[in-house]
């Protein structure tokens, strides 16, 4: 069963869900996660205290609203737009990650995110 996640960037509040995988599994075990992210073009990536190996989701073919786990990085990608890599308006990762989870809501928001010194993913408060 999908995990529901709540991401906080700044002012904006997005909801998602993480997957029921393996790594997806790990992933909400380490929740809260608190961290200063990074950007890629329109990805934010942040190292987390998890490592896995890739699994069958690994894919370079990730969609606007994928939340990816990256295993050389031991990091936490979040893809809302295009990056250096893609050559159309898909996210292109640097190299696979697992697909983790999903953004449920409109990812495109993040865009207004830019610069943003502080990033949170928790459980869904019900």
């Amino acid at each position: 069963m999908p995990t529901a996640i709540t991401i906080t960037v700044q002012d904006l509040v997005l909801r998602a869900e993480l997957f029921d995988t393996p790594c997806a599994r790990a992933v909400a075990g380490r929740l809260p996660l608190s961290a200063h992210p990074n950007e890629w073009g329109d990805e934010l990536y942040f190292e987390i205290p998890l490592a896995c190996d890739a699994d069958a989701t690994a894919t370079t073919a990730v969609k606007v609203g994928d939340i990816g786990y990256w295993p050389p990085g031991r990091a936490l990608a979040l893809f809302f737009g295009p990056t250096p890599m893609s050559t159309g308006p898909d996210p292109v990762p640097a190299s696979e990650v697992n697909i983790v989870g999903k953004i449920t809501g409109d990812a495109a928001i993040l865009r207004r995110s830019r610069g943003a010194r502080a990033i949170r993913i928790e459980r869904l408060s019900t």
